[in-house]
């Protein structure tokens, strides 16, 4: 008898995507500019219709092909969503043997800048395993507001702009259509965003997805801690004094 295990929470997937069709299919799916792989790593979503985060990934071409790297732990689901959409497309998608490094400071030869913030470095594709330089990614994302794939980003419930995509260069307004970009447009053309991502002051520490309280409310939820400070979802209309998370106190930046 097996038993399962769980990926690290670092732990990454490649899929090689090749074909003729592999840039429309992937156009007309994700929530980033596929056309700009020529430029360099491409940081995009897969949602579902209703507008909602299924998934986040890096996009990148090699060898007539576009590599895609995702969590471990969303990589089954995304294959099989892939798949559903792929339908006549001359597309195949298979497994990518190769390995994902990253790093901050001078990238070695190959590497492709983070799209999303420049304190988050480089990433490395390549076909041998390199160690890489133990660094605290939890505090560099706490000071930028970077969220994590099921972490911050939990799906079939996250809205990417509330996560920051547009910030984090992860959406394309002017690309045309892709599944869910309707309410993804309309949440930046036609309304206000009243919750959202923002780095918060935590003094005290909390479980992550502790319920934030303000007055006798719930004001948001509070993810990942480091330094003094925290990633939380606020509803802006009612965290605006002093909050709680469990034993932790809250406060706006």
């Amino acid at each position: 008898m097996t038993t399962a295990t769980t990926p690290p929470p670092d732990a990454r997937h490649l899929f090689r995507i090749c074909g003729a069709d592999r840039i429309s299919f992937l156009q007309g799916l994700v929530s980033n500019d596929v056309s700009r792989l020529s430029q360099g790593l491409v940081y995009a979503a897969l949602l579902t219709p209703q507008g909602k985060y299924l998934a986040d990934f890096f996009l990148t071409e090699q060898q007539d092909c576009v590599v895609l790297d995702v969590a471990e732990v969303q990589a089954d689901a995304l294959l099989l969503r892939l798949n559903m959409y792929r339908l006549r497309a001359e597309v195949s998608i298979s497994n990518a043997s190769l390995f994902v490094t990253r790093g901050t400071g001078s990238p070695p030869p190959g590497a492709f800048a983070d799209p999303r913030h420049p304190a988050l470095g480089w990433r490395l594709y390549s076909a041998t395993e390199t160690p890489e330089t133990p660094l605290d990614w939890d505090a560099i994302r706490v000071a930028h507001c970077i969220p994590a794939t099921n972490i911050e980003l939990i799906p079939n419930q996250t809205y990417v702009l509330e996560a920051g995509f547009e910030r984090l260069h992860g959406v394309d307004f002017r690309k045309g259509c892709y599944v869910g970009q309707e309410v993804t447009a309309r949440m930046k053309h036609k309304t206000s965003l009243k919750k959202g991502l923002v780095t918060v002051a935590v003094d005290g520490k909390a479980p992550v997805g502790t319920p934030i309280m303000a007055d006798g409310k719930e004001a948001g939820t509070l993810y990942t801690q480091s330094g003094g400070k925290g990633i939380a979802y606020l509803r802006f209309d009612r965290a605006t004094g002093k909050m709680q998370a469990a034993k932790a106190r809250v406060a706006r930046i």
